[in-house]
């Protein structure tokens, strides 16, 4: 086993494990596992993924997870800490990074396993080749690698989604064509408060705003303005956890009158003010 570590905010480790030990649940903001040999079985939040050579998984943070090594196997752990997200270190761009990301996290439970799901090997050569890459710059670490390493970063985010976007919009259609083009388009929308109103959804659709909401009540666990809701509130969780935007700052980006209204909301949603959700937002990993 060796494990490689270069920048303080990122941890490129390579582990090659026959078993695997029980580990510290570190809190970071996202980690990329990528196998680059062997095969057994991923455990996470007490539900089993078979892993095979190529497979590339997401780990948010809270999610507890170990594997059942059935074959040796050699592991990419590509860690992201929250430092590595802040104002400091990306400056202007922390505004953009932030929604990317948010989304990302936001929606990554809808597609379980593999993130790659359109089994392009195109694509998944891409994605692997990028993350051995990144792994070369760690061990670089010349004048250019850093850049280097945020350009294969923002490619690697825009993979991430849109295989999210394919899984989720995909379930989406198996319900009906329409019904995965009106999520994919309130997704890709959704910081846009005047894009995502019943009004304009409807004529973007070419339907009235009363048949609108009766289709996607009707494709739907949900009503559209409680979909609308939820969304935002699951976007809001993850910057109130890792971002430095002050709920004021929040708010104004999710569309929502004020801070106030952003906060009663969560409360009548949660049944937790925002203090007590940062104040919990903890659990211990058995993994």
């Amino acid at each position: 086993m060796y494990i490689e570590q270069a920048f303080k905010p990122f941890e490129i480790h390579i582990q090659e494990l026959d078993h695997w030990e029980k580990r510290p649940h570190q809190h970071n903001f996202f980690e990329l596992v990528y196998i680059d040999k062997g095969k057994g079985m991923q455990c996470i939040n007490s539900m089993e993924f078979q892993y095979v050579a190529g497979n590339i998984f997401l780990l948010p943070p809270l999610d507890c997870h170990s594997y059942k090594i059935k074959e040796k196997t050699t592991f990419y752990f590509i860690r992201f800490t929250d430092v590595y997200f802040t104002r400091e270190a990306l400056n202007s761009r922390y505004d953009e990074w932030f929604k990317k990301l948010s989304y990302v996290l936001s929606n990554y439970n809808k597609v379980t396993g593999d993130i790659i799901k359109n089994q392009s090997r195109l694509e998944r050569e891409l994605l692997v080749n990028m993350i051995k890459q990144m792994h070369h710059e760690y061990l670089s670490k010349d004048e250019y690698s850093e850049t280097i390493i945020e350009s294969l970063m923002v490619s690697i985010l825009n993979f991430l989604a849109r295989n999210i976007e394919k899984g989720y919009v995909g379930d989406s259609q198996h319900k009906d064509y329409k019904f995965g083009e009106m999520i994919r388009y309130i997704q890709l929308n959704i910081y846009d408060k005047e894009k995502i109103t019943l009004e304009h959804l409807a004529n973007e659709f070419n339907v009235s705003p009363t048949y609108f909401s009766e289709y996607f009540k009707k494709h739907s666990e949900y009503s559209f303005q409680e979909y609308i809701m939820k969304s935002k509130l699951k976007l809001a969780e993850n910057y109130f956890k890792h971002s430095e935007f002050s709920v004021k700052e929040i708010a104004y980006k999710l569309g929502f009158t004020d801070s106030s209204h952003l906060s009663k909301t969560f409360k009548k949603n949660y049944g937790l003010t925002i203090q007590e959700f940062k104040k919990g937002d903890m659990q211990v990993c058995a993994g």
